[in-house]
C-alpha cells in the first residue's frame, strides 16, 4: 500500500502493551502466578489480542481529523481553486457511483469526511487516510494525460476508504500477534537453557516469527491493494470514465520505474507487481459497461454525473506542472513554448501563467488572450478563469494601470457565478480593482453556505 498508509499503521503499534503480554506470559510458562490473572479482563488495561475489532467509524474519523488538520498546517498544502474544482468534478462523479453500488453505505457516507487535499509536491501519488481524506500530489496531476487516468487512481484511494483497509489492517495484525508472542516465549525460554544450540535455535525462532509477522502483513496489504483495484475499477466504470484508464495509468507508473525496478522479489512487496495488475484491469474492460469500454459506443453509458473531458484535464495538468515548480528555470523552458506558433493549448496555459510568476505581466495576457481563442467551449471557462487571474496579478504589480472593460465583465460574472474557483478569483480580482463592499456580501453569502472553506474566510 501506499508510504503514508503504512507510516501511520506503525504509528497505531503499542509496543509496551505488546511487552507486558509477553512478561505475563513468561510468568504463566515458569508456573509463577500472574499480578493480573485475578483481575477482570477489562481492568486489565490490556486489549483483547486477536479479536479483529479494528477501528469504530468514530475513532478512525478522530484519527483522520488530526491528520487532516497536520496536512492543512503543512507549507506543501496547496489550496489552488481552479485544482480544486477540477478534481472536485473527478471526485464527486466517483463518490456517486461508490454509493451508487453499495461499496460506501449510507452510515460511511455520512460518518466520513469525503474531502480531497493537494500537496504541492513532485512525487507521482495519491494516498488515503483515515477518516475518509484522500491527498493528492500536483505530480500526479500533472503527469496524467487524460481524466479517466486521474480517476482511476482517485477511485483506488476511496476503495481504500470505503472497503476500510486501515481498520482491517489493524485487525489483521491482532490476530497475528498472538502467534508472535507464542513464538518469541518459546525462542525465550530456549534461551534460558545453558546449551549455546539452545540458543542458536532460540534466536532463530524469535527471527523466524517476526519474518512471519512481516510476511503476512505483505500478503494482506497486497490482497488489499488488489482489492481496491478491483472495486476502484467498478467505481470508475460506473460514474461514466472508461475502464483503460487503470491500464494507462498503471503503464506509466511501470514506464517510470522500470529503470530502478527489474521486477525481482514480487514476495516481497506490499503492491502486487504493476504487470499483474495491468493483466488484471485489461480482464475486466470487456466486462464494463458498453460506453466505458474502447470498442463500446460511448452513448451506451449514462453518467451519474457530468464528468470532465481531455481538454479541461490538459489545461489542469498544465498548471499542475507550473504550480509545482519552484524555479524559474522551467518556467522560463515553458514560456519559450508557449511562444512556438504551433503551441497548443495546454502549452499556451502554461506559458500565460510561467510569465506571470516571472513577473512579465503583459506577455502573460498576450499569451491568455491566445489561449482564449484556441480552446474549444469546454475550455472557455478555465482560459477565462486565467485571463482573470493573470490581470490581478499585474494589477498588484502595477499600482495604477486601469483594467479593460472586458476584464471588469469576467471578473463581476466570475463572481456572481456558482462555481468556487470563479467566486474566490473573482473576489481577489474585484479586491484590487475596487469595489470591496459587493465583494464582502458576496464572500458572506458564499461562507454561509460553505462553512469550512478556510480560504473564501481568509478573503472575507
Amino acid at each position: 500500500m501506499h508510504r503514508t498508509f503504512h507510516l501511520f499503521l506503525s504509528g497505531l503499534r503499542r509496543p509496551r502493551v505488546l511487552a507486558g503480554a509477553l512478561l505475563l506470559g513468561l510468568a504463566a510458562a515458569a508456573g509463577g502466578p500472574s499480578p493480573l490473572a485475578s483481575a477482570p479482563a477489562h481492568a486489565q488495561g490490556l486489549p483483547t489480542l486477536g479479536d479483529g475489532a479494528g477501528l469504530t467509524l468514530s475513532a478512525e474519523r478522530e484519527i483522520g481529523d488530526d491528520i487532516a488538520r497536520q496536512i492543512y498546517r503543512d507549507p506543501d498544502y496547496l489550496d489552488d481553486p481552479p485544482l480544486v474544482d477540477y478534481l472536485q468534478s473527478i471526485w464527486q462523479p466517483l463518490l456517486a457511483a461508490a454509493r451508487e453500488r453499495g461499496d460506501v453505505s449510507p452510515e460511511v457516507a455520512e460518518r466520513m469526511a469525503w474531502e480531497l487535499m493537494i500537496n504541492r509536491v513532485k512525487e507521482v501519488n495519491a494516498f488515503a487516510l483515515p477518516g475518509g481524506y484522500l491527498g493528492v500530489n500536483l505530480g500526479l496531476v500533472a503527469v496524467t494525460q487524460n481524466p479517466q487516468e486521474l480517476a482511476s487512481v482517485l477511485a483506488h484511494e476511496l476503495s481504500h476508504v470505503s472497503q476500510r483497509h486501515i481498520a482491517r489492517m489493524l485487525s489483521e495484525q491482532g490476530k497475528q500477534t498472538p502467534w508472535l508472542i507464542g513464538a518469541m516465549i518459546l525462542g525465550a525460554l530456549a534461551a534460558g537453557s545453558s546449551s549455546s544450540s539452545s540458543v542458536d535455535v532460540a534466536n532463530a525462532a524469535i527471527a523466524g516469527s517476526q519474518a512471519l509477522a512481516v510476511q503476512n502483513q505483505l500478503n494482506f496489504s497486497r490482497d488489499m491493494e488488489r482489492e481496491a483495484d478491483r472495486v476502484g475499477f467498478g467505481v470508475l466504470t460506473t460514474a461514466g470514465f472508461p475502464g483503460e484508464g487503470f491500464v494507462q495509468m498503471f503503464d506509466k507508473l511501470q514506464q517510470a520505474s522500470r529503470l530502478n525496478d527489474d521486477g525481482s522479489f514480487p514476495y516481497l512487496r506490499s503492491h502486487p507487481l504493476t504487470t499483474e495488475r495491468m493483466a488484471d484491469m485489461r480482464a475486466r474492460i470487456p466486462l464494463a459497461p458498453a460506453g466505458t469500454r474502447p470498442d463500446g459506443p460511448r452513448v451506451g453509458v449514462a453518467p451519474l454525473m457530468a464528468v470532465p473531458d481531455e481538454e479541461v484535464h490538459a489545461l489542469m495538468a498544465a498548471r499542475a506542472r507550473v504550480l509545482a515548480e519552484n524555479g524559474p528555470d522551467r518556467l522560463r523552458v515553458w514560456l519559450r513554448q508557449g511562444q512556438q506558433a504551433d503551441a497548443d493549448a495546454a502549452a499556451l496555459y502554461a506559458a500565460a501563467l510561467s510569465a506571470s510568476r516571472l513577473g512579465q505581466h503583459g506577455l502573460a495576457g498576450q499569451l491568455a488572450a491566445r489561449l482564449a481563442a484556441r480552446v474549444g467551449s469546454s475550455g472557455q471557462r478555465p482560459a477565462e478563469w486565467l485571463q482573470l487571474e493573470v490581470g490581478s496579478a499585474a494589477l498588484r504589480q502595477r499600482a495604477g494601470d486601469q483594467p479593460t472593460p472586458e476584464w471588469l465583465v469576467w471578473r463581476d460574472r466570475a463572481l456572481a457565478g456558482s462555481q468556487r474557483a470563479g467566486v474566490l478569483l473573482g473576489a481577489q480580482a474585484a479586491m484590487v480593482s475596487g469595489g470591496a463592499k459587493p465583494v464582502a456580501e458576496r464572500l458572506h453569502a458564499w461562507v454561509v453556505d460553505h462553512p469550512r472553506d478556510a480560504l473564501a474566510w481568509q478573503l472575507l
